[in-house]
């Protein structure tokens, strides 16, 4: 049984462009299995712009795809969800942590604990989460970077394609600027410095473990890093400003431990001296938090996005008297780190 008698045409939107063409008729007739789909292009039943195409030819915004009828099978269609209909546990948790919306991404203050994506013993994670948010056409919103999952703060969502596009760009530009906030051990030497290293995985009986290594070293990345204190707490902890030059798994992790102030709950890469005790009242919990991000928006502009503190880290500010102002005073116009350290050097 056939539905429909008559053929179809199909435009080709701009968030399609440079899509497979097999890629779109999966996301359009999901139940169209590669097979069928193969026959139909091989018998010419489906044409682009009139013209005979294959499944990896790439297609482009305006186009026009030839549809031959399809069977009630091939035309199953997947629950479609929008911004209004939604799945409630889900959409519930997504809409506590969205931050900034518009038509081309989502902005979220992902918690601590909560893993980006899946894994070895997750069962639940934000990529699975995007699920409920899918749009009108089936898309679900795209990852285009990750934090660690025990790192609270921003993450940034394309809803389209050509967000995901465009801020994958920035991102390998380096046209996307952060700044994390770390309660680190002791107070470094410098108010102010570069770290600028070579960073390598190893996998042992704990995991993927990133060490600092030396240049030429095998599958060694440079990776570069730039903090700043903000404030302390006596002689036994730093608030720190950091900002990642480079995307480096563990980066900031490792380059605090490395020159010797590693963020406090780290379970990673903390080494306390045996004479460094840890405060009481304070969470034995990683405290690294993505504050802000500013970021070429695909929407147009520059969007500039704050996230609050996750609540082990708002305890242990008023533990150490810490306020979350004082980085904003102390730090005219807000200046990222590298800009400001580049002009001083």
């Amino acid at each position: 049984m056939v539905i429909g008698k008559t053929v179809e045409l199909k435009k080709i939107g701009e968030d399609e462009a440079d899509m497979r063409l097999d890629r779109w008729f999966k996301m359009h007739y999901p139940g169209l299995v590669f097979g069928s789909l193969q026959k139909l292009l091989r018998s010419g039943q489906i044409r682009l712009d009139g013209a005979r195409a294959r499944s990896d030819t790439r297609i482009h915004s305006g186009q026009i795809i030839r549809v031959p009828p399809l069977s009630v099978d091939e035309e199953i269609k997947v629950p479609l969800r929008n911004h209004t209909i939604r799945d409630s546990k889900n959409d519930d948790l997504l809409s506590q942590m969205l931050l900034y919306e518009d038509s081309k991404i989502f902005v979220f203050n992902k918690p601590a604990g909560l893993a980006v994506q899946g894994g070895s013993g997750v069962s639940r994670h934000m990529d699975g989460m995007l699920e409920a948010w899918r749009n009108k056409k089936g898309e679900k919103p795209r990852l285009v970077h990750r934090i660690d999952r025990d790192t609270s703060g921003i993450l940034i969502v394309a809803r389209t394609r050509s967000a995901a596009r465009a801020l994958t760009a920035s991102f390998r530009a380096r046209d996307i600027k952060k700044l994390y906030w770390a309660l680190v051990q002791d107070v470094p030497r410098k108010k102010q410095d570069k770290i600028s290293t070579w960073l390598a995985k190893e996998i042992d009986s704990q995991g993927d473990r990133i060490n600092v290594c030396a240049h030429g070293e095998l599958n060694a990345d440079h990776a570069v890093s730039y903090y700043r204190i903000v404030d302390t707490a006596g002689r036994s902890i730093s608030w720190l400003e950091m900002e990642p030059y480079t995307g480096r798994t563990h980066q900031l992790r490792v380059h605090a431990a490395y020159i010797g102030h590693p963020i406090i709950g780290d379970a990673k890469y903390f080494y306390a001296d045996k004479n460094w005790v840890f405060p009481g009242g304070i969470q034995n919990r990683l405290h690294l938090h993505a504050r802000r991000i500013r970021i070429p928006n695909p929407s147009g502009g520059t969007l500039d996005v704050i996230a609050s503190l996750p609540p082990h880290m708002v305890q242990s500010f008023n533990l150490l008297g810490f306020d979350e102002t004082t980085a904003d005073k102390k730090f005219k116009e807000k200046m990222f780190i590298s800009r400001s350290f580049s002009q001083k050097i």
